[in-house]
């Protein structure tokens, strides 16, 4: 098997807590301890007004157009929180190139930026909202997806009536057509939103509530927990979903097509040892699912915010720590080109997002 963590490390200052912790295991590249580290990229995410909790982690895309403020292979991170940590009123997207970070997009107070971050190839940022009034999910609105153009500019915004406070998303991007896979974290359902794209903007052409029935409350430490992290597969036609409460993985069939409620798809993973709250996901190339840990349910203070690595058939591969304490990991990304491979993965607890550049030959 292809292991997509063989080469990927912590931080070094993760991994000298992890040696510390767990000597010689670490270095022996058990699948339940991380490798020692090599080269990464650690940005912080706050921007200048404060903002802290980064969730959404979106690269954007080969082909964008040029003369923008924006281009192919900055990575892109959106922040849930104020600068008082109160959650569900973040406001800001960071941009960062190569190493550097700085302000891309600030919308108005209060609106709280979710994981929910896409970019069109056509040039626009797709940034799910789930505002709070007060910073608890209690007092949360169902929100929005605002389009902001390639210099930082709202230019709209995308509402529907199925759309019911967006947690994650996933976008495939056809160009002129697109599907936003939309997981929602006060109803505990997920719906295709159709999208049609062109030079005046985005427009939502069709919506359909494809899943449904996801475990779902509102939650003091993680504002919700609730389906999340999703990963669509067009050759299968198939909608993996990532259920926080439910602590399992769920495959969606005919996600792309289908115009009825699948419920909630079958089970493909479930692991009482690996996973704590699944939560964010990608897809590494090897076709593995990466999926973060809110370390809520199912928490393990011996595996604190780990990503964990899976097959499609639901087997366990490895995993990796992203902070020695819990609640620290929850957006991730991948991107690939050509034989090189960045995975972006978000730092909670310190504001920072890493990025780790591979050789996937």
């Amino acid at each position: 098997m292809k292991t997509f963590f063989r080469n990927l490390s912590i931080p070094a200052l993760v991994a000298a807590m992890a040696l510390i912790l767990t000597g010689s295991a670490l270095a022996s590249g058990s699948n339940d301890q991380p490798f020692l580290p090599n080269p990464v990229v650690v940005a912080s995410t706050v921007p200048s007004n404060g903002d802290v909790n980064p969730y959404g982690v979106a690269f954007v895309p080969q082909g964008f157009p040029t003369g923008g403020t924006i281009s192919a292979q900055n990575l892109l991170i959106s922040n849930f929180n104020n600068n008082q940590n109160l959650q569900g009123t973040g406001s800001t997207i960071i941009k960062v190139a190569n190493s550097t970070p700085s302000l891309f997009f600030q919308g108005p107070s209060g609106i709280g930026l979710s994981t929910a971050l896409e970019v069109l190839q056509e040039g626009y940022v797709l940034a799910g909202n789930f505002p709070s009034v007060d910073g608890t999910c209690g007092t949360a609105s169902p929100g929005n997806f605002l389009v902001i153009n390639k210099n930082g500019s709202q230019i709209g915004t995308l509402t529907n009536t199925n759309i019911d406070g967006p947690w994650d998303s996933y976008l495939y991007d056809q160009g002129s057509t697109a599907k936003l896979f939309v997981a929602n974290g006060l109803s505990g359902t997920v719906v295709r939103l159709d999208l049609a794209v062109n030079g005046e903007g985005v427009r939502i052409t069709s919506s359909t509530v494809i899943a449904s029935g996801y475990q779902h409350q509102c939650d003091p430490v993680t504002f919700v927990d609730a389906p999340t992290g999703l990963v669509y597969v067009s050759s299968t036609d198939t909608l993996y979903v990532a259920s926080s409460l439910d602590n399992e993985v769920f495959a969606v069939s005919g996600a792309g097509s289908t115009t009825s409620d699948a419920g909630t798809g079958v089970v493909i993973y479930e692991d009482a040892t690996h996973l704590h709250g699944a939560l964010a996901m990608a897809q590494a190339p090897n076709g593995d699912l990466l999926v973060s840990n809110n370390d809520v349910i199912n928490g393990n203070p011996q595996q604190p915010s780990e990503i964990v690595e899976f097959t499609l058939t639901g087997t366990f591969v490895k995993n990796l720590s992203v902070d020695p304490n819990q609640g620290g990991s929850f957006g991730l990304n991948v991107q690939v080109r050509g034989a090189n491979t960045k995975f972006a993965a978000v730092d909670d607890n310190a504001s920072t997002v890493s990025i780790w550049t591979l050789n996937t030959n």
